[in-house]
């Protein structure tokens, strides 16, 4: 559009010069004349009028140019304003909110049928799972991973400890645990037979290997071993297992009421959380519920049967039916939205000010320049052939005076 309207003003620039050369050579030629000149001068004054806006035109400090950015800090300070006087005030946001009634619309939501994935999102879920995703994930995370691991310090683990021991040894299912540990052992026992046998024989003299005293005794202790935690494998009221159970048993009483055995697990659990790991693993609880969340919210019709479905159409159901109830919500949403007004609506003023006050003045005369751009070039293209119509009329005149 700038080269279009430059490229008028250059052909009537053209059209005058062309007329002067040929002066009197034709009666139209005076005509012709009159509007290139006067539509020259219109495009010219045209021309110097919109680069007068946004900067000096032809680079020369005349004055009362480059108007925009001489005025860019009031001009941010206006619109603060203008926001504040009709937007964000508390009188103003009262006025439109009295006529809407969101708790109806939230209850129609609530209500309808999840749309099918294949059809067009309507409603608040889209809405709140972009407010979800516009948030600072790290710093909510980080937020999370602090909140867990304070409650998890806080949270005393030497009862709960030993009320599970309680409750596994009532109930039989350190059993199975022992089962297992001597399954263990005798696999590993089996295993590492050589390796005892080749301990046995270096601690032996040579005099005792040379009558295989390391070999007897190797076979006796690995014998001795195996046929005991056979016994134990299948006797289940063999005494050492019970003293598996005793051993239990004390350590639970000893962490309901010493000190001291309480703060060993303590410690190990102040260990646990300050592990790298545990911290990611805590920071992470915010990454799994931000995608259950946006999940459920961008295809209501994904959430499992029986779950959360049924409540939330209960619910929207209730707010539908029970006027007061609704009423009760508007109410309070807009106070909610008046308070946050009151509160935050002078910080988001300052916030328009002081950004438009932190853009050096190219920024601010692109960012117009951009947005009004056609506009303006359209006025220098308007001024020269307004400005070459009325070249006629005033030629008109003088040639009829």
């Amino acid at each position: 559009m700038r080269l279009a309207a430059t490229l008028l003003l250059v052909a009537m620039a053209c059209v005058f010069m062309a007329t002067l050369a040929f002066q009197g050579s034709h009666p139209a030629l005076p005509w012709v004349q009159a509007f290139a000149e006067a539509a020259l001068v219109g495009g010219l004054a045209d021309w110097f009028a919109v680069t007068a806006l946004f900067r000096h035109p032809l680079g020369l400090p005349i004055p009362h140019t480059a108007i925009i950015p001489a005025n860019k800090d009031r001009i941010g300070d206006s619109l603060a304003t203008f926001l504040k006087d009709n937007f964000l005030t508390p009188g103003v946001v009262a006025r439109r909110l009295d006529a809407l009634d969101i708790a109806d619309a939230i209850a129609r939501w609530l209500v309808a049928d999840p749309v099918p994935a294949t059809g067009k999102r309507r409603g608040f879920g889209p809405l709140v799972a972009r407010v979800i995703e516009a948030l600072d994930q790290k710093a909510i995370g980080d937020l999370v991973r602090d909140v867990a691991s304070n409650r998890l310090r806080a949270l005393a683990l030497s009862p709960i400890v030993a009320d599970a021991i309680d409750t596994t040894l009532d109930r039989g299912r350190h059993e199975p645990l022992i089962d297992s540990a001597l399954d263990w052992g005798l696999e590993t026992l089996n295993s590492q037979a050589p390796a005892i046998r080749g301990m046995v024989a270096e601690r032996t003299t040579w005099l005792l290997r040379m009558i295989s005293v390391d070999e007897r005794v190797s076979d006796s202790l690995i014998d001795g071993l195996r046929r005991l935690l056979t016994e134990m494998r299948h006797d289940p009221f063999h005494p050492l297992r019970s003293r598996v159970g005793d051993s239990l048993r004390t350590w639970a009483f000893d962490l309901r009421h010493f000190p001291e055995s309480q703060e060993k697990v303590e410690a190990f659990k102040d260990d646990l959380i300050a592990n790298p790991a545990m911290a990611g693993w805590l920071a992470g609880l915010w990454d799994s519920a931000r995608a259950a969340m946006l999940a459920s919210l961008n295809n209501p019709a994904a959430l499992p049967a029986g779950k959360l479905r049924p409540a939330m159409k209960a619910l929207g159901e209730r707010i539908a039916t029970d006027a007061s109830l609704r009423n009760a919500i508007n109410l309070h949403l807009r106070r909610a939205a008046v308070g946050l007004v009151n509160d935050y609506g002078g910080a988001i003023v300052s916030l328009v000010s002081d950004t438009v006050r932190k853009w050096d003045a190219r920024t601010v005369t692109e960012k117009l320049e951009t947005a009004v751009g056609r506009d303006l070039q359209f006025i220098r293209i308007n001024g020269t052939i307004i400005g070459g119509t009325i070249g006629l009329v005033i030629h008109a005149l003088r040639v009829a005076l």
